[in-house]
């Protein structure tokens, strides 16, 4: 079968390829195989590659972060899974055509989601999910901010955020953008650089800003923290100029504005399994209902690999590079 193989860390489309190795084993008693229908290149997966990512393995390694599935066998042990059903991995290494992994690393997703939108519920949209409830209990009505809103993650939270009630201010450095997040349900929007507080501010009226959420690290974090009330919080869930957050002294000591980290593996692991898939259930069925969509630009076969990780690194892409391990979905 075909995956997709790193033998060394560098710029991803010259240290992927595209390899055949042996076909994953008949399931154990509590496992099952899937077909891998779409996978897509995500900013982490194109860090993984540079060997900038925080789990940097033994090559040759596999990348990958998420994928939706068809399962084709069932170990004898498992119960709650079919043949036919379509699934969410939640473990990563799926670059590759099929997948043999223990039955409670999948979730089963509701017949009749779009495939394409199914491959990419895993990350971004439980992100979102969790930054507007777990980091800040965030009341109707209140306010939070955002960098990088036009990211997928971001987009979802503005949707998410709509749902529950929460107003956005949504930072972004191109004013292109600004009708099609209006169009998602942003409040404000603002482009990033000097004076971000002031103008969010005058935008908002005065309201209180208690969490931002900053993808951008760097001096961005300190703009952010400028824009929060005193005692608010900045978390800081990424790093698009690859830069750690930075964050004034004054905003510390003497506003008391806290700074938290956040990644998705580490808070799903506060809660219990069946927790996590009640959650993946409810945002399966935003994405059936239309609610949650991502913007695919392009989609590749596996074995143009180089090609989709060109595109993937683009500047100014509108949509997810999807992988199609075994054909057209």
């Amino acid at each position: 079968m075909k995956q997709i193989l790193i033998e060394r860390y560098g710029v991803p489309d010259e240290v992927a390829r595209c390899a055949e190795v042996a076909d994953v084993c008949q399931p154990a008693a509590d496992e099952v195989v899937f077909e891998v229908l779409a996978t897509p290149i995500n900013p982490a997966d194109l860090a993984f590659c540079r060997g900038r990512y925080r789990v940097r393995p033994p090559l040759p390694a596999v990348p990958g972060a998420e994928c939706v599935g068809r399962v084709t066998a069932v170990g004898a042990g498992v119960v709650k899974i079919q043949a036919n059903d379509l699934v969410i991995n939640l473990e990563t290494e799926n670059w590759v055509a099929r997948r043999r992994v223990r039955a409670d690393d999948v979730v089963v997703l509701p017949p009749g989601i779009d495939l394409e939108q199914a491959s990419m519920l895993r990350a971004n949209p439980m992100t979102a999910r969790l930054l507007l409830s777990d980091v800040v209990p965030l009341q109707r009505g209140e306010w939070v901010i955002q960098n990088v809103a036009n990211s997928a993650a971001g987009k979802h939270l503005i949707r998410l955020a709509a749902i529950r009630g929460i107003h956005t201010v949504n930072v972004v450095r191109r004013e292109s953008v600004f009708d099609e997040l209006r169009a998602l349900g942003a409040d404000v929007c603002v482009i990033d650089g000097p004076n971000l507080a002031e103008r969010v501010h005058a935008a908002i009226g005065g309201s209180p800003l208690r969490l931002a959420i900053d993808a951008v690290a760097g001096e961005a974090t300190a703009r952010l923290s400028d824009c929060v009330a005193d005692g608010g919080t900045v978390c800081c869930y990424g790093s698009m100029i690859g830069a750690d957050p930075s964050m004034r002294r004054s905003a510390v000591v003497y506003r008391g504005v806290s700074l938290v980290g956040f990644t998705l593996r580490r808070e799903l692991q506060r809660y219990a399994a069946e927790e996590v898939r009640m959650v993946y259930d409810d945002l399966a069925q935003l994405v059936v209902d239309g609610t949650l969509r991502a913007t695919v630009e392009a989609r590749y076969s596996i074995d143009d690999i180089q090609a989709a990780l060109r595109h993937a690194q683009q500047e100014g892409r509108s949509g997810k590079v999807l992988l199609l391990p075994n054909g057209n979905v």
